[in-house]
């Protein structure tokens, strides 16, 4: 009846500006979002038995009705009105509850995956109307553009000058709730002055925009973090950061060779997960 392969992206946050909490809970953010070349694996096949079924076999990954990509795939199940079952198998290569999105990638690409395979023809537009219900990052993946996300991460620009760079991330293994960070952020009264600029054409001019206002709370609890983006630096990227909630950091590269070297050489030191990717 219909199979895909598809793959779902990572993604870092090269800023992450936390303007303000609204009063339904949510935070007003200011984000620049890259996508990376570091991919989950997600195959959709539509079946004659109705019902979900999602499995991925990851620790820290639920299958069924608790995963994300489930609660996708139900939800354009509901719009479609058909009877049919839908087979969702992931193979998950981005690290988990790592602040790279992979549960949010998973997510967009199921959307996308079976609006192509029950012939919905609903728009990228509408998709992101549903993502966005799922969570925050969803819409970003369906946009499949650098941007800069304003709101909750839903109102996207797409920043169409950004250099194409070496990133390599690392991963020392540590759990960092989201909500956890959110809940011990200290809100100040400022507002982010940066400039976010429409063009970028170099790591070093990326380098100045990177920021995260979620650091601070994950370093302190996880003072590693600290030192992984000073192996980072060591290495040669021309900057470092902490990515989304954490905790992965990663460092920024022109020279794939350099990133190579610089993510071979911290996997083999520590024994963590790092890997040199390239954006998309």
């Amino acid at each position: 009846m219909g199979k895909l392969h598809l793959l779902a992206p990572a993604k870092v946050n090269y800023r992450l500006d936390v303007l303000g909490k609204r009063p339904d809970g949510y935070h007003d953010l200011r984000m620049v979002m890259q996508r990376v070349d570091l991919c989950d694996e997600v195959i959709i096949s539509l079946n004659d038995v109705p019902g979900i079924r999602v499995t991925c076999g990851k620790k820290g990954v639920p299958d069924g009705p608790g995963n994300i990509a489930w609660r996708a795939a139900d939800a354009l199940l509901q719009i479609s009105g058909k009877s049919v079952g839908i087979d969702i198998a992931i193979n998950k290569r981005i690290p988990v509850a790592a602040g790279l999105g992979g549960g949010s990638s998973d997510a967009a690409t199921v959307l996308m995956g079976v609006n192509e395979l029950l012939d919905l023809k609903l728009s990228d537009e509408r998709l992101m109307e549903i993502g966005v219900k799922l969570g925050a990052d969803v819409p970003f993946f369906i946009f499949k553009k650098t941007a800069l996300a304003e709101g909750i991460g839903e109102k996207l620009t797409a920043m169409e000058s950004m250099p194409a760079l070496w990133v390599v991330l690392v991963n020392p293994g540590i759990h960092v709730p989201t909500a956890w960070v959110y809940q011990n952020l200290r809100l100040t009264t400022k507002t982010s002055d940066h400039i976010i600029r429409d063009s970028y054409s170099s790591a070093a001019e990326v380098a100045e925009l990177l920021s995260n206002d979620l650091e601070p709370v994950t370093c302190t609890k996880h003072p590693l973090l600290n030192d992984l983006k000073d192996k980072l630096l060591k290495a040669g990227a021309a900057g470092s950061l902490m990515s989304g909630s954490g905790a992965t950091v990663f460092g920024i590269f022109e020279d794939e060779a350099v990133a190579q070297k610089a993510a071979t050489e911290i996997a083999a030191e520590c024994g963590w997960f790092a890997v040199a990717v390239k954006t998309l």
